[in-house]
């Protein structure tokens, strides 16, 4: 539990919460007589802590945009992909408690059990912090990821394919740059060139993403207004 501590850059006060927190049920189960509840409650209230946090963030940060859009992103951000995402960056697999049965069927690397992990373990930094604490934590994991989410409701490809065809004989064309980083948390860097010229480079978690971001770069570039 320490090396994960180091990985979320806190350290428990009372430990028996992280430890509450990486115990699934189907480890509880065969270990009554530990008396170490499973993590469901934890998991239940971190996902409040989580959308709270989410929500006070993206409404704070985005005056500009509707509660649709708003709602869009919080889901993309919290979901069980994104949680699993960041359950993968804190090796949190290793950590878990699982039965044996569990344990032996893959549990470790089960999308579901590794995003509920998460909710609980911020729920736990929750209840030894506070509010404060986890918010850190979310931000630090979570958050930074937002401008993607908010750039993935928005097509920069389109509007500066649209903006370059006021002249006619434009062209325009995206070249990868590199990649970098392990498997499950690549990260793409894309070029995009007017006329076989560099305009603009983006990156993201995908080439969609990369391609998408440097699409904005050009249009900050090239038309500034």
């Amino acid at each position: 539990m320490k090396e994960l501590e180091t990985r979320l850059n806190y350290t428990f006060r009372d430990r028996t919460l992280l430890e509450n927190a990486l115990t699934h049920s189907s480890y509880a189960n065969e270990h009554r007589e530990e008396g170490m509840p499973s993590n469901e409650r934890l998991e239940f209230l971190g996902d409040s802590v989580l959308g709270m946090v989410t929500a006070d963030y993206l409404y704070r940060t985005h005056p500009d945009l509707p509660e649709g859009e708003l709602t869009r992103i919080r889901a993309a951000l919290v979901c069980e992909a994104s949680l699993h995402r960041v359950a993968e960056e804190l090796e949190l697999g290793r950590c878990l408690r699982l039965g044996r049965g569990e344990n032996a069927g893959g549990g470790r690397q089960r999308p579901s059990i590794l995003a509920d992990a998460v909710e609980a373990v911020l729920a736990a930094v929750y209840l030894d912090g506070g509010i404060g604490s986890a918010r850190k934590i979310i931000s630090r994991f979570i958050l930074e990821r937002e401008e993607e989410e908010v750039d993935a409701g928005r097509d920069y490809k389109t509007a500066l394919q649209e903006l370059v065809q006021r002249e006619s004989g434009q062209s325009l064309s995206y070249r990868p740059v590199r990649e970098e980083g392990p498997d499950h948390a690549k990260v793409f860097t894309v070029a995009v060139e007017l006329n076989g010229k560099q305009v603009g480079e983006g990156s993201g978690r995908s080439k969609k993403l990369a391609e998408q971001a440097a699409a904005k770069s050009a249009i900050a570039k090239l038309f500034p207004n």
